[in-house]
């Protein structure tokens, strides 16, 4: 920072929902057991998915990846969010801050390719269900998983590595209190008394970028099962076929619907109040909904559970 008007930033505020003592208290609870669910549900998923040999498919295997991401995703927000209800001190060092967007950037371009991956192995399993198992082979997921893990250090780590540069280069002299529960970017940016016109169209050129992307991928795929789905002669056939794919197709639409609504609108259109509940959303939610979706909707993990819990009432 240059010496006079502007003092090197150490530290910010996240003000977080409410200074109210007893809605604090309420908020905590809410949000911890929010993230136990998250815990609890994809940790639940990924043991299951590995201890039952039935489960060893595709799909399987990229739901597991999905149940680690998720636990990632959640746990870069909620533990920080948490000691803003009930630390007294609610501030978060300049590295702190950074560090948290720069891990955010990446979890969601992470899950962006992940998703994607899935929309290919449901295209797989709809357009050539007789070459499943050889198209989608072992090796072929440990290469699809890496895939979307190298594109995520190609793409999320690039958006990551640009977007906090920038951001945290900013010079900061209005304020050290960030209006919300994290480090995001439009609040951090409304702290800067620099030009930040150039970073707006950075931020939204990169996230327009990677969800255009993995969103043309999956379209194109359920495409190609739409059309597969249609040619199907009987009503139960295409109900089945259908079926196979609702799960991913539920999660696809919350988690691009929310992030789409949140970071690809112009910076005028931000309200602040209303951007913390749809960030709750998306940053904790949907971590939440996953292996309800997951699950609630697939016969062979309600099998699954069912063998894992008999099995061990009956040791």
């Amino acid at each position: 920072m240059s010496e006079g008007n502007f003092t090197a930033m150490t530290e910010f505020v996240l003000l977080g929902f409410t200074d109210n003592q007893n809605l604090q208290v309420l908020l905590f609870a809410v949000f911890l057991l929010i993230y136990l669910v998250i815990l609890v549900g994809n940790i639940s998923m990924i043991t299951l998915i590995t201890i039952d040999s039935r489960l060893h498919t595709p799909m399987y295997f990229f739901l597991s990846n999905l149940s680690i991401l998720d636990i990632g995703y959640s746990t870069v927000i909620a533990p920080r969010t948490l000691m803003t209800f009930v630390a007294e001190s609610k501030t978060i060092s300049f590295t702190g801050c950074a560090l948290q967007f720069f891990f955010f950037c990446i979890a969601v371009s992470c899950e962006c390719c992940l998703l994607g991956a899935m929309a290919y192995d449901r295209f797989i399993a709809i357009c050539n269900p007789l070459l499943y198992t050889a198209l989608m082979s072992k090796k072929l997921c440990y290469l699809l998983v890496a895939s979307s893990r190298v594109l995520q250090y190609l793409t999320g780590c690039v958006n990551a590595a640009v977007q906090t540069s920038f951001i945290f280069s900013l010079s900061f002299c209005r304020s050290n209190i960030i209006n919300h529960f994290f480090c995001d970017v439009v609040p951090i940016l409304r702290l800067s008394c620099s030009d930040t016109r150039v970073i707006d169209m950075i931020h939204f050129s990169f996230s327009t970028a990677i969800v255009s992307v993995t969103i043309l991928a999956i379209l194109v795929s359920y495409t190609y099962i739409l059309v597969a789905i249609l040619r199907i002669n009987s009503a139960e056939g295409r109900r089945k076929a259908f079926s196979t794919c609702a799960s991913h197709l539920t999660a696809v639409t919350i988690f691009y619907g929310t992030v789409a609504f949140m970071y690809l609108r112009p910076s005028s259109k931000y309200s602040v109040e209303q951007d913390k509940i749809i960030s709750v959303f998306y940053t904790l939610a949907i971590p939440m909904l996953n292996p309800l979706i997951y699950s609630l909707r697939n016969k062979e993990v309600k099998e699954a559970f069912k063998r894992m819990v008999g099995g061990k009432i009956i040791s």
